[in-house]
This record gives structure tokens, C-alpha cells and sequence, in this order.
């Protein structure tokens, strides 16, 4: 079973910036990527970003592209979530999942304006 936990949250300023990180165990061939997804106060589900584990190919939301960047860390079964130049409309839970994996609790990111 795998199992992916978030972490890295926390309060940070207009501009500041965050990493994220997923931890990850039980993974095998059917996780063909890992994701970061985000729910805000009002507002569904959404992806932010996302890794493909057969050929690291990377994707972004178009409000992240440019600010945010994933990255992995095979040795340490870890990926990662940079986040620049973050902005009040960031604030949310930040979750990572990968396909067949079960919805953990999230991370929380609250940019202050």
C-alpha cells in the first residue's frame, strides 16, 4: 500500500516562499506520478503540480508555472514542492497523492497579505 504524507507548511508574507515535502513508502510501477493538490476555503480540489515517476516529466497549474517547481529525490523517497513568490491566493491545504493512494490531511500554507 502506498502511503505519501505532506509537510512543510506553515505562515509566510506576500513574496516569501515555502518547500513542501511528500514522503513516500510502499511505492511501485502502478504510482505513475506524484501530484500536489490544494483546496482553499471555498473552492474544490485543485492540482498545482505534478511529477511523472517513468520519465520525471513535470506539469503546473498556469497560476503556478513560473513560481512553483517539483522536484524528487529518489534516495530519500521524497518529492518536493517549491513555492516562490507566494501570494495571498495561495493559501490552502497542500496535499500530495499518487494514483490508489488514500487522501492524507494536507499541509497548511497561509501567505498573509
Amino acid at each position: 500500500e502506498v502511503q505519501l504524507q505532506a509537510s512543510g507548511g506553515g505562515l509566510v508574507h506576500t513574496g516569501g516562499s515555502l518547500r513542501l515535502s511528500c514522503t513516500t513508502s510502499g511505492f511501485n510501477s502502478d504510482h505513475y506520478a506524484i501530484g500536489w493538490f490544494r483546496q482553499a476555503p471555498g473552492k474544490e480540489r485543485e492540482v498545482v503540480s505534478c511529477i511523472m515517476t517513468t520519465d520525471g516529466e513535470t506539469h503546473y497549474e498556469n497560476s503556478a508555472k513560473g513560481r512553483f517547481t517539483i522536484s524528487s529525490d529518489n534516495a530519500k523517497n521524497t518529492v518536493y514542492l517549491q513555492m516562490n513568490s507566494l501570494r495571498a491566493d495561495d493559501t490552502a491545504v497542500y496535499y500530495c497523492n499518487a494514483p490508489g493512494a488514500r487522501w492524507g490531511q494536507g499541509t497548511l500554507v497561509t501567505v498573509s497579505s
